[in-house]
């Protein structure tokens, strides 16, 4: 095989593209009280979200181990890696213990680059589809790797969730100065900032805060026509849906796609989470 992309599963990836061979999937495990849960293709949502609402303690996760990564590297002549922002996860910095244990085994330098995508869900899953369309344009590895790192500084990160608790418990807020009362129906427009998460703006109610979003997107946007919009939502396909009308009536992108959220997703984004990335 010629190239193989290799994500862990915060992002997230249609059908046709799971059972595409040039893809592969490397599982999170998500901890709720007693139960561990393989974010993997047996993930079921509505179990998860229920045991997370009956669990009085936070949901926790845990990154891939370097083992798994180097499983998913399989014998593929050049291998590309997106994961989680490392300053979100642990998932990084396994990926790139697993480049090294290679290097020991084969005693070479090999063609494994591993990406932080500087964000989350469908974040990277915009690498991993910017990383198809270089290979299949026939550029060399290094000609990749420069061109993806370019692309990902470029894509952008919005999120607005009914929930914040998950995040701020497992420490994943602290670009964020104040966090605002959740009894007062006060909704954050959150971002992402050199792979923190940050405010972007306060709003009052769900409403206000998809339409801020809305907004603030199609106010930083640069040439929509040349990229893909991508919405990922947990248990809210109608809100994905308004998003997706209110910007896609405003502009043209070069494709769009709305994914339902795998394990790593739902956990952080909680019920009720979108987030849009461009």
């Amino acid at each position: 095989m010629g190239y193989r992309i290799v994500m862990d599963s915060c992002g997230e990836l249609p059908e046709e593209l799971k059972k595409d061979p040039h893809f592969v999937l490397v599982p999170l495990t998500l901890h709720v009280g007693e139960h561990t849960i393989v974010d993997d293709d047996t993930f079921d949502q509505a179990d998860f979200l229920a045991k997370v609402a009956a669990c009085p303690e936070c949901p926790k996760s845990a990154c891939p181990s370097p083992e798994l990564y180097m499983e998913a590297f399989g014998d593929a002549d050049d291998v590309y890696v997106v994961t989680l922002s490392a300053k979100l996860s642990g998932s990084y910095n396994s990926a790139c213990v697993a480049k090294m244990l290679l290097k020991e085994q084969t005693g070479k330098e090999p063609n494994v680059h591993v990406v932080d995508s500087k964000s989350a869900c469908c974040g990277e899953t915009q690498l991993a589809y910017k990383l198809r369309d270089l290979c299949e344009q026939g550029l060399s590895f290094e000609q990749v790797v420069e061109e993806i790192e370019k692309y990902r500084d470029g894509v952008n990160t919005y999120f607005v969730l009914d929930n914040l608790e998950t995040l701020r418990k497992n420490g994943r807020l602290t670009g964020v100065k104040a966090l605002v009362a959740s009894t007062l129906n006060i909704k954050p427009v959150m971002g992402a900032e050199d792979g923190e998460i940050i405010q972007r703006a306060k709003t009052i109610g769900m409403k206000k805060a998809l339409n801020k979003l809305v907004e603030i997107c199609l106010e930083e946007v640069k040439n929509p026509e040349e990229k893909r919009l991508m919405i990922t939502q947990v248990n809210c396909p109608e809100r994905a849906e308004i998003v997706k009308k209110k910007l896609t009536a405003a502009t043209k992108f070069k494709e769009v796609l709305v994914f339902d959220a795998a394990g790593v997703s739902s956990m952080y984004a909680n019920d009720g989470g979108v987030v849009v990335t461009v």
